[in-house]
């Protein structure tokens, strides 16, 4: 690592987003992943998907083995400007009445699985026993 790191803005971070140049932010540290791209093993659409955001919680949610996280010092380009990372969002659950599973578009298809064979049965006796008296 250097003696002193350059600080890097969120925003710049953030437009290093493709397959042949790809930056994160993980634990407030810039990494230049773009040579490990091809031999990551969780492929490149991993890395990809965890640009634009601190990978933090992805990174560490995955497991990194010891030998991967001593990897990352040779990726190592700076720190981030605490102060330019985005806050995270707090998700708030939507105020939609819950919906019965009854009156789905799915429960009566069931239903008239059940029913029409029924029915037709039912009307092929039918037919049958007033041909049969006549």
């Amino acid at each position: 690592m250097a003696s002193d790191p350059k600080v890097h803005l969120f925003e710049e971070v953030a437009k290093h987003n493709k397959t042949k140049d790809c930056w994160l932010v993980i634990s407030g540290k810039v990494y230049d992943v773009t040579p490990f791209m091809e031999d990551h093993p969780g492929g490149d659409e991993v890395l990809l998907s965890a640009t634009g955001k601190d990978a933090t919680n992805d990174f560490e949610d995955v497991g990194h083995s010891d030998a991967a996280r001593e990897m990352m010092d040779k990726y190592y380009i700076g720190e981030i400007d605490p102060s330019t990372v985005p806050s995270k969002k707090i998700y708030i659950p939507s105020q939609q009445t819950q919906h019965n599973p009854d009156k789905t578009p799915e429960f009566v298809i069931k239903i008239l699985q059940f029913l029409v064979p029924i029915l037709i049965l039912g009307l092929a006796f039918a037919v049958r026993h007033y041909t049969k008296n006549e």
